[in-house]
């Protein structure tokens, strides 16, 4: 979780998300694409990552997410 908070801190100074994505995310699926996971629709998603996904409004950054497959931080672009 700290280092996940210590990315979110970047973002929030003006680092930009995709950059940092690339940087750092353990997602093999989105991590080159900057952590684009494309459109989904709900019941597709880990609930938490979900709901604070669709909770986001465009452009919006979330706080940490903590799903069952660790700690996320979503933003929404579309």
């Amino acid at each position: 979780k700290a280092k996940t908070e210590e990315l979110l801190t970047r973002i929030n100074k003006g680092e930009d998300f995709a950059v940092v994505a690339k940087e750092a995310s353990q997602d093999p699926g989105s991590a080159r694409q900057g952590g684009d996971l494309g459109f989904f629709g709900r019941g597709v998603m880990d609930k938490a990552f979900e709901e604070s996904a669709f909770s986001l409004n465009k452009g919006e950054v979330s706080q940490p997410v903590k799903s069952a497959f660790g700690y996320h931080i979503i933003k929404r672009t579309a």
